[in-house]
Formats: C-alpha cells, structure tokens, sequence
C-alpha cells in the first residue's frame, strides 16, 4: 500500500486516528498524524537497519530534548561553548565560572555541553538549578560534570546533530571561550545559521581573557582570508562581538535584549516583537538608515499582535515593528536591532 501524507489512506488513515484516541492527550494530532505515517513510510521504503535505527534514535533524542526543556520555555538560556580540556587553575576557567555566576544572577539560565573544563565552569558558576548539560557519548573526555551528575537537565546524545540542534534552538545567547575543533565547529554553526536566516538574530559573543589572541586571530582569519576574497559580507561582521572581560559579555547580551523581544514571520513579512515601542521619528530613522535591506517601496509599520500571531496567544501584548525585509542581509538585520535597542 503507497501511503500518503494527505489524507488519503483510507482504513489506514481511520486506524491512525483510534491509535491516537486510544492514547489520548494528543495535543498536535495533525502533526502526530504525519509523524505516525513517516514512520510507516520508512518501514516501507527502507530496509536498511543502520537508517532506521539513526530516525528511531534521533526522533526519540529531540523528544526527550523537548520534554526536559519545556518547563523552561519562558526563560532566556545562554549556551556557552569552550574547550573540555582547560583546566581549573587558568584564567579562562574563573572567568567561565564568573560568566555562568553572572548570568544567572541577571535571571539567564546557562546550557553547556556538561563535560568539563569551560562547560564545568560555566555549570559551577551558575548552579545546578539554573545548569543544563547536552552531554554527547564520546569513548574519551567527555563525561557529565560534577554540577550536572544525576541533574535531571542532563541529556546525554548519541549524535552531534541532535546536540547541535538543542544547543542552538534552546538558546536566546551564545557566548564561545577559547576551544579545540569543536569549539570553532559550534563558532561557524552558529555563524552559518544566523547568516542564512536558519536561526533567529541572537547574541554571539567571543570571549577572550585579557591576553589572549584565540578570537582576536580568528577574527583577522576572516578579515584577510573570507572578506578580502568576497566570501562573506562586511555586514556579517555584525553578527558577532568580541569582548575580553565577563561584565562586557553580560553586557551585550542583556543589551540586545534591551527593547528587542523576539522575530518572526507572518505572511512574508518580519514581524518584530518589542518589551517597548519606538517612537514615530525612530520609525523615520529606522526607514531611512535601513533601506537597503527593504523590498522594493517596503516600509516599516508599528503595530499591534497580527491576527495570525493571535490565533497563537503568541506575545500578543507586545507591541510590534512590521517590516518588509528582504530576507537576505542578515548581517544588516542585526545592525537594525542593535539601533532599534539605542532608541
């Protein structure tokens, strides 16, 4: 039997919906329902073991990923990335520590890898009830930290990627410390997303300790090899900071977040959510100052919760920017939220 997405299966489709009644508190039962059919069109379409198993584990890993993070929805996470191997008596480590201690002072929650070194720090910093560690399965190094160890916002991964995925979707902030090929991976993931539009606009902040070059280097990397050869925009340099002192990265997270609340999109257009509205001569500037990243004769336009974020209860209260964006200059969006937030 070829089965279908639509509603098509026929008797399948009647078994489908009981098997779901039978369960019951299915609360997305559309999408539930899609999800049921993938499975069965796998087992149709495939009999390979080693890609069953890969969809059986990843599907059960993001599901787990989204029960122990649901109760944490409204508050702001800052993941933090750097190197397992630093150790507890060099400078990076106590400012790791301080970092995680700061941020969950100002109310943040912080996400780790939960293994040691920087990801130890940062965890001891702010404490096992504001900690959550996405643990990956490695034969060497990577064991849960101290801080972590039996905390029931420990998740352990099989894959990278689904790590990956919950490092990024889980966080409102991302702040990167000195760290081997998987720090610069996690750096350029970050970075790729938020270029392409792939992740919503977030801070990225690179923290070195006052004497070190790690990020400063990297940073001249991109200057004479990616932007001299045209590979990436000026504007992408807007996408991430670099700062020296755990007060300037606290800073700059708690910045961004000054006016701006969160994005997104509505019927083709970018709907800006704000803890504030800007004034009417703001607006002008805004206009003005950005027009290059607008549709052709678009427009920024202050507004109430659009009927489709309604239906959602999402933010409602919130006051909005509407605008036009062309979807593309992403570097340059950051630039307009870091503006919007100067107002």
């Amino acid at each position: 039997m070829k089965l279908h997405f639509t509603r098509s299966n026929g008797p399948l489709d009647e078994a489908v919906d009981r098997l779901m009644e039978q369960a019951q508190g299915i609360r997305r039962p559309e999408l539930v329902r899609e999800l049921i059919i993938a499975s069965l069109k796998a087992g149709q379409e495939d009999d390979a073991r080693a890609d069953l198993k890969l969809m059986n584990t990843t599907l059960k890993e993001m599901r787990f990923t989204s029960k122990v993070f649901g109760p944490y929805r409204s508050v702001r996470k800052v993941t933090i990335f750097g190197s397992a191997r630093t150790r507890s008596d060099e400078p990076l480590y106590d400012m790791a520590r301080r970092c995680g201690e700061k941020l969950a002072a100002a109310g943040y929650m912080v996400i780790t890898g939960g293994g040691g070194g920087i990801m130890q720090a940062a965890n001891e910093g702010a404490g096992p009830e504001a900690s959550f560690g996405v643990n990956i399965r490695l034969p060497f190094e990577q064991h849960p930290n101290p801080v972590l160890e039996k905390n029931p916002r420990l998740i352990t991964y099989k894959y990278f990627f689904n790590r990956k995925v919950a490092f990024l979707k889980e966080a409102d902030a991302v702040v990167l410390f000195p760290g081997g090929f998987g720090t610069l991976d996690e750096a350029m993931e970050t970075l790729t997303l938020v270029q392409t539009g792939k992740r919503n606009p977030l801070p990225l902040v690179l923290v070195d300790d006052p004497v070190c070059t790690y990020w400063t280097e990297f940073i001249k990397f991109i200057e004479t090899e990616l932007l001299s050869r045209n590979l990436i925009s000026a504007s992408d340099f807007s996408l991430f900071e670099r700062v020296d002192s755990v007060d300037a990265a606290v800073e700059k997270i708690n910045r961004f977040y000054r006016r701006y609340h969160s994005l997104r999109y509505v019927d083709g257009k970018l709907v800006i959510r704000l803890s504030q509205q800007v004034s009417s001569e703001s607006v002008r500037h805004l206009k003005e100052t950005f027009a290059d990243i607008l549709l052709p004769q678009g427009d920024i336009v202050p507004s109430g919760a659009l009927p489709a974020e309604m239906e959602n209860g999402d933010v409602a209260d919130l006051p909005r920017l509407v605008v036009d964006f062309n979807r593309k200059d992403f570097g340059r969006l950051r630039a307009m939220i870091d503006a919007i937030n100067a107002f």
